[in-house]
């Protein structure tokens, strides 16, 4: 009995350790591997059912590739991938990072799979840019002029990244902990990710007027069964 549970118990594990294995995002990661830098963005999400739900990501990946005749320098694609199926505790593990970058490779390598706001791994490195000071005096980061379509690429150009920025970002990634912004601008609440990601919010709108709408319906029968069931009672009350 003792060795059939030692069988059921290592065949448990070796199934989620292949679902762990071959989930979307390891995927991707194993996908991406070959290459010096890359970033993997929760571009979309969305929930599919009334009763029985289908859970769905899809992602936004920025890579780079060296050039074949010099390979120092390097060359950026973006790709969106398709939607993939995820279970309700991957939905739920990620539901507030949208637009955010999940994992990632550094500059330097380091394989990253705190959340932050996407580029801000470029953010520092002088080999990408530099501080400016602005007129009031605070320090904000300027890619330089062969880098700067990387704040494009990455959706950095709705607000300029502060140096307080960038080292809460530095603090926070160190310690493991997700970071938001200053001012919990990004991710699935933040007010940044509502302007860029609208398609997911438009479909959240509408899945709650449906919502609403649903339960209005459901209150005018329960009234109008009400009603019919009142009728039925006052008519049939006649007898001799």
């Amino acid at each position: 009995m003792n060795v059939r549970r030692g069988w059921i118990i290592l065949m448990a594990a070796l199934l989620l350790s292949c679902a762990a294995r071959f989930s979307p995002l390891e995927q991707l990661k194993e996908q991406y591997a070959r290459y010096p830098e890359f970033t993997i963005i929760l571009n979309d999400m969305k929930e599919e059912g009334n009763f029985f739900k289908d859970y769905y990501h899809q992602y936004k990946v920025i890579y780079a590739e060296p050039v074949a005749e010099n390979p120092d320098s390097l060359v950026y694609f973006t790709e969106i991938t398709d939607w993939y199926k995820v279970d309700r505790k991957t939905y739920e593990k990620y539901f507030n990072f949208l637009g955010m970058a999940l994992l990632s490779k550094t500059p330097d390598g380091q394989i990253v799979d705190v959340q932050f706001p996407p580029g801000y791994q470029y953010v520092g490195n002088p080999r990408y840019g530099t501080w400016r000071t602005d007129a009031h005096g605070n320090s904000f980061w300027e890619f330089y002029g062969k880098y700067m379509f990387l704040s494009q690429m990455f959706g950095m150009f709705t607000r300029p990244i502060y140096q307080s920025d960038w080292e809460d970002y530095r603090r926070y990634t160190r310690q493991g902990r997700p970071y938001f912004g200053r001012g919990n601008e990004y991710g699935t609440f933040g007010k940044i990710t509502k302007k860029t990601h609208r398609s997911f919010f438009e479909r959240q709108q509408l899945k709650q007027q449906l919502k609403k709408q649903r339960f209005a319906d459901k209150v005018k029968q329960r009234v109008r069964r009400s009603k019919m069931s009142g009728l039925r009672s006052r008519s049939g009350g006649f007898g001799k």
